[in-house]
């Protein structure tokens, strides 16, 4: 098919060339021309998720012009994916394909599929499953890790932490190293589950223990940055890269809570411990500005950290507030900051949604939607998109400080068949190119979303 711009520039050219027609009707064509062209542009390039929670790794998609509500019944299902494997992990989505991982009975592997159909473009094992001698299954096996888009490569990580770097067109294997064995990692209690943060020509990942966080070059998987005087074991957290005045510096979390490290040294910068617990620390900070919130479950609650830079690698993290009772303890599912509120699930009453004000802590609301337990969110054009870990509901939410503003549910078409265990339904929502991505095991369900 012929491009609409490339229609638009022949007849332009067309009219200037024929002296019948005025300057007045040439000049705008040619201001029309410019307006669509910037306009497709800019659509195309919009609503990108290249890796775990979106582009920025706060929860928040930039795709623009979806529906503020839903139909009862929900949106429409654009297709299911039936062949996605067992495991956890959430989705990538760049320029029109989709990415994943997934495990089988002998082999973890990377998808890439075409998210206008659902069509496998390629599909490569990088790992060997992980089983029941490698951590506990109890919950579920499989990958946790969501993929990292970044140019021509793809990064993946494995329960059992196999890094690769995959070619994004073919899934060829470029190169692969072992968390455990290259670089004196320890598998999780319950699988390596960060999804790898892309810095430049570095791959940071979390192998645990002696180099808590470590950097690989991009190009060959070599090592060429690691933490250091500070020892802990892996925990189920996504890396982020902040910065405090001229500072820059990875940020994580685990037992011991939030931690920092110089992006150049790899000194230990800063640490608080209030968020952490002594059983499984999973959500991913926000980091906005000088500040940092965090929560996790198991009583640690939620903290708010101010941070100060003041030269020569000292950076103060001062603990605005800890809480710890009747406020968001969210154990899994992430949360989201929109206009200075906090949007999550959290452990407190049995089990709710909840909103919180970031700046002191006050709980604004709570709703409760039964039989569920837990729930993870993102956020996209003005709603929030909370998933429910028991029975696949979906619920379209205006965020409001308020109280809940529902403006939409749907419930996923079908169920997997593959055995939870103790697990649930854990992937995150993803929201790109106008497509609300669900995942439940080995399916995939897309929705359109657009208005």
């Amino acid at each position: 098919m012929i491009p609409f711009s490339h229609i638009l520039i022949s007849e332009f050219g067309a009219i200037c060339r024929n002296r019948l027609h005025h300057r007045r009707l040439a000049s705008s064509i040619l201001l029309f021309l410019f307006t669509a062209i910037a306009s497709t542009a800019t659509f195309a390039g919009e609503g990108k998720w290249s890796q775990w929670r979106g582009p920025n790794r706060d929860g928040h998609s930039d795709a623009k012009k979806l529906l503020k509500s839903w139909p009862n019944g929900g949106p429409d299902l654009n297709w299911t994916y039936t062949d996605a494997g067992v495991g956890y992990s959430s989705v990538a989505v760049v320029d029109g394909c989709l990415y994943t991982l997934g495990a089988d009975k002998t082999d973890c592997f990377a998808i890439c599929l075409n998210l206008s159909d659902s069509s496998l473009k390629w599909k490569t094992a990088f790992s060997r499953t992980g089983n029941a001698e490698d951590y506990n299954v109890d919950w579920g096996g499989g990958p946790r890790s969501t993929p990292t888009v970044s140019g021509t490569q793809v990064f993946v990580l494995s329960d059992i932490g196999i890094l690769a770097s995959l070619d994004t067109n073919t899934g060829e294997i470029q190169w692969k190293t072992d968390l455990v064995k290259d670089h004196g990692g320890k598998i999780p209690n319950w699988g390596y589950s960060d999804s790898p943060l892309v810095d430049g020509d570095r791959v940071v990942i979390t192998p645990g223990q002696e180099k808590f966080l470590l950097a690989v070059d991009r190009t060959n998987g070599k090592e060429v940055w690691s933490s250091h005087d500070f020892s802990a074991e892996a925990q189920y957290v996504s890396i982020l890269k902040g910065q405090t005045g001229n500072t820059e510096f990875y940020l994580s979390a685990g037992k011991k809570g939030l931690v920092a490290f110089d992006h150049q040294t790899g000194a230990q910068l800063f640490q608080n411990t209030a968020s952490g617990n002594t059983v499984a620390v999973i959500p991913t900070p926000i980091l906005f500005g000088d500040q940092i919130y965090h929560t996790s479950g198991y009583g640690a609650g939620n903290v708010l950290i101010e941070l100060e830079d003041r030269g020569r690698g000292n950076v103060e993290a001062d603990m605005v507030y800890h809480l710890t009772r009747k406020t968001m303890e969210n154990h899994h599912g992430g949360v989201v900051l929109v206009d200075k509120t906090i949007f999550g699930f959290s452990k407190t009453n049995g089990g709710v949604w909840m909103a919180q004000d970031l700046k002191t802590g006050q709980i604004l609301w709570e709703e409760k939607i039964r039989p569920n337990k837990s729930g993870s969110i993102c956020y996209a054009d003005g709603r929030l998109y909370c998933y429910s870990d028991k029975d696949g509901t979906v619920f379209l939410i205006q965020p409001s400080r308020s109280g809940w503003q529902q403006k939409g549910m749907l419930r996923i078409p079908r169920e997997t068949n593959i055995p939870r265990g103790k697990g649930a339904i854990w992937s995150h929502p993803v929201v790109a190119e106008q497509t609300l991505i669900i995942r439940d095991q080995d399916l995939i369900h897309t929705f359109h979303i657009g208005e």
